[in-house]
C-alpha cells in the first residue's frame, strides 16, 4: 500500500462526504477576525441561525486596530465600524474575542497557537490568507472567504476541493545570520508567487527540523505568497515542547495520548507527492525585495537587477513596471537604498524571538535621525514577556518606538502608514502596490536586516553594520 503525506492523512480523517470534485470537510478550529465576519455574522441573522460549535470558535481584533493607543474611537470611520460590529455580533452570538483593551489581545495568527488553540492534525479555518502560519504545527491551514466564514458558523464544515501536494526539501545549513525570512523569500524566489498555486506545500529538511517554533511558522506564514493553499511542517518534539502546558493545550493523560496520536501525523517514507523540488540552502544570502512582489528578491550585498537580463518576456514586463513603481534603477546597490520608516511586527516577524533579534543587534545603537522606525509585539504576550526581559528599554534606548499589538503597518488599515512616496523596510509579508499605503514603497526583510536599517538610514545587514561601526571607531579614534 503506498504511503501518505501528511496533507493526505489529515484530509483522510476530516473528510465527511464527497460529491463530484468537491468534499465536505469537518474544521476543529474557526478563527474569525473584524474585517471579513461582519457579513457572515449578518447572514446569521437574516436567517435566524445560531453558531454550531461556539467552543471551536474564537475571534480577535487587530487589522483596525491602533497601536498607539487601545482606544476604537481613534480609528477612522470604515475601521472603528468593523470593530465596533466585531464586539457586538461577538457578544449577541457568544462568541470569545479579545476584546481591544484584552491583555492577551493581538494578531490572530501569533494569538491562537501561543494559547494552544493550533494543534497538529487538525483542521484551522480563518478569514485570512496567512492562516498558513498555522501549518507549523503539522496543522491544515487556511485562508477563507465570507461565505465559508458563515458556512463553518452553521455546520463546522467547508467545502472544499482537494488540493495537489508539493514537497519544498531544503538541503544543507543556512548560513551564520540567516533567518527563517530570509529561506522563505530565499523559496519564493526559486518557486515564484504562483509555483505553488493549486497545492498544499510540505517543508521537510534538517534546516526545518533545527528551526524554533517561531521561526516555522515564518516559513508557512510565507507559503501562501508562493501561490500554495497552505504550508506544513510535521509535527515533532519542538512543536510538543511548545504546545505543552498552554491555555487549551489537553492536560494530564490526555496530553499523552494526544502527542501519541500526534506522532502519526506525518508523511509516510514512500508517500509521493504531485511534485518535488530539492533547494540547497548554501545559496540562501540574507535576502531583500527590490519589486512589488515577494519573488523579486536579491542578496542584500546584491544590486537591483535589470530587466532586460530576463528571457522570460512575462517577468521582463513585470519588473519593468516593478522598478517604475519602486523608482529605483537596474545596478543600483540594495545597500545604497535610502528608507524613510522601518517596520517591525505582523503575523511574520512580531513574536518574541524576532524582538530579541531586534533588540540584540540595537543595543548601543541609536536609529538614524531621517527614519521613522516602529516596533509592534505581535500580541500583549509577546509585549509583556519582551518587557519583562528589558527588550522595549532597550529599543526605547535606541531610538524605536515601542507599540501595542497589532496588524499596524502590514497592511495600511489603520492608523500606521506610508505616505505617498514614502520608503519603508518591513518585516511582514507583503510588498504589492499600495499595501502599505498609496504610493507606498515596501521592501521586504527580516528582523536583523529592519534593524540595521533602522540604524543605518538605508537598507543592510550585519556586514553593513560591521562597516559602519568601524568607520565612527576610526574617526572617534577608537581601536
Amino acid at each position: 500500500m503506498q504511503g501518505k503525506t501528511l496533507y493526505d492523512k489529515i484530509w483522510d480523517s476530516h473528510e465527511i462526504t464527497k460529491e463530484g470534485e468537491e468534499s465536505l470537510i469537518y474544521v476543529d478550529q474557526h478563527l474569525i477576525h473584524e474585517v471579513t465576519s461582519p457579513q457572515a455574522f449578518q447572514g446569521l441573522r437574516d436567517a435566524k441561525r445560531n453558531i454550531h460549535r461556539l467552543d471551536k470558535t474564537f475571534g480577535v481584533v487587530d487589522h483596525n486596530i491602533s497601536t498607539r493607543n487601545r482606544s476604537i474611537d481613534s480609528a477612522e470611520p470604515i475601521s472603528k465600524q468593523q470593530m465596533v460590529w466585531m464586539l457586538l455580533n461577538s457578544k449577541e452570538f457568544g462568541v470569545n474575542v479579545l476584546n481591544v483593551d484584552h491583555p492577551d489581545q493581538g494578531i490572530v495568527h501569533v494569538v491562537a497557537p501561543e494559547l494552544g488553540l493550533t494543534l497538529p492534525g487538525s483542521v484551522v479555518a480563518c478569514g485570512d490568507s496567512h492562516t498558513s502560519t498555522h501549518g507549523a504545527f503539522g496543522c491544515l491551514a487556511f485562508g477563507i472567504g465570507t461565505s465559508d466564514i458563515e458556512h463553518i458558523f452553521v455546520t463546522q464544515t467547508m467545502r472544499m476541493k482537494k488540493s495537489k501536494t508539493f514537497l519544498v526539501k531544503l538541503q544543507g545549513e543556512v548560513g551564520l545570520g540567516i533567518s527563517a525570512k530570509d529561506v522563505a523569500l530565499f523559496v519564493i524566489s526559486k518557486i515564484g508567487t504562483e509555483g505553488g498555486q493549486g497545492y498544499v506545500i510540505e517543508f521537510q529538511g534538517e534546516a526545518i527540523r533545527k528551526m524554533s517554533m517561531e521561526e516555522r511558522m515564518t516559513i508557512c506564514n510565507l507559503s501562501v505568497e508562493a501561490g500554495a493553499r497552505s504550508g506544513m511542517i510535521a509535527a515533532d518534539e519542538t512543536t510538543f515542547s511548545y504546545l505543552k502546558d498552554k491555555d487549551n493545550s489537553p492536560k494530564g493523560d490526555a496530553w499523552l495520548e494526544s502527542v501519541n496520536k500526534w506522532k502519526n501525523f506525518k508523511s509516510d517514507t514512500d508517500a509521493k507527492f504531485d511534485k518535488e523540488i530539492e533547494l540547497d540552502l548554501k545559496e540562501c544570502y540574507t535576502m531583500v525585495s527590490w519589486g512589488t512582489n515577494p519573488s523579486q528578491v536579491v542578496s542584500i550585498d546584491g544590486a537591483v537587477p535589470d530587466p532586460e537580463s530576463n528571457l522570460d518576456s512575462h517577468k521582463k514586463t513585470t519588473a519593468r513596471l516593478a522598478l517604475e513603481y519602486m523608482n529605483l534603477k537596474p545596478g543600483l546597490r540594495m545597500q545604497d537604498i535610502k528608507v524613510d520608516k522601518v517596520f517591525i511586527g505582523s503575523c511574520t516577524n512580531g513574536r518574541l524571538e524576532d524582538i530579541r533579534r531586534v533588540a540584540e543587534i540595537a543595543k548601543g545603537y541609536k536609529v538614524h535621525p531621517e527614519v521613522s522606525a516602529i516596533v509592534v509585539p505581535g500580541s500583549g504576550r509577546v509585549k509583556r514577556n519582551a518587557e519583562l526581559e528589558g527588550l522595549d528599554k532597550i529599543l526605547l534606548e535606541a531610538g524605536f518606538e515601542w507599540r501595542h499589538p497589532g496588524c499596524s503597518m502590514c497592511l495600511g488599515m489603520n492608523d500606521d502608514h506610508l505616505q505617498e512616496g514614502e520608503r519603508s523596510a518591513s518585516t511582514s509579508n507583503r510588498n504589492f502596490e499600495n499595501r502599505q499605503g498609496k504610493g507606498g514603497r515596501t521592501h521586504l526583510v527580516s528582523p536583523e536586516v529592519a534593524a540595521v536599517t533602522a540604524i543605518l538610514g538605508k537598507l543592510g545587514g550585519k556586514k553593513q553594520l560591521e562597516e559602519f561601526t568601524r568607520t565612527n571607531q576610526m574617526i572617534k579614534g577608537e581601536k
